[in-house]
């Protein structure tokens, strides 16, 4: 079966990442043509990149990188929950995903994103990120407005239309991830 994997992508005390991930975890759950799972970056503590070779070559060399490997490359999916920092995704985020090249490769990208302007800044830039990293992005993405989908800023309160949005995203992402399973292999 497919495996998409939806990354939290903040580590940020009181994130809302997390709330967002989870929202749309329940949402993929209910659905029977993948499997999915959560991904905190958080939980790998990466530092700001230290690896003394690139990427690209696969020879990794701190216990904290050959976790992160082992983690993502047995996924043919992502959904990237972003929130918008300052016009773009959160450093956490970019950090992550530098830290790999080849587990990254030909594999499908969707994404939700949050902030005042539903994190649309944050996922341009996330979708230029994944073009080189040879991630097919799929069309259909998630934005959520702290001023509608959100209470008081805070609390995740999106109404139906999102959940909407969040199924087509997937649906896209469950079919790409599938058709690119042939370059992988």
């Amino acid at each position: 079966m497919t495996k998409i994997a939806i990354i939290i992508g903040s580590t940020r005390p009181g994130r809302k990442a997390e709330d967002v991930a989870k929202w749309v975890y329940e949402i993929a759950a209910n659905r029977d043509d993948a499997s999915f799972e959560l991904v905190d970056i958080a939980d790998y503590a990466l530092p700001l990149y230290d690896e003394p070779i690139p990427p690209v070559m696969g020879n990794y060399k701190h216990a904290h990188t050959l976790a992160w490997s082992e983690r993502i490359k047995g996924f043919d999916g992502f959904v990237f929950v972003t929130p918008e920092y300052n016009h773009s995704t959160s450093s956490a985020l970019k950090n992550a995903i530098d830290y790999l090249y080849h587990e990254w490769n030909d594999k499908a990208a969707g994404f939700v994103g949050y902030g005042s302007a539903g994190g649309s800044r944050a996922v341009e830039h996330l979708r230029q990120i994944a073009g080189e990293l040879k991630m097919a992005d799929v069309q259909a993405q998630v934005s959520l407005s702290l001023f509608h989908d959100f209470e008081n800023f805070s609390v995740l309160r999106p109404g139906p239309k999102q959940e909407a949005s969040v199924n087509n995203m997937l649906s896209q992402v469950v079919a790409w991830s599938g058709a690119l399973k042939t370059l992988r292999a």
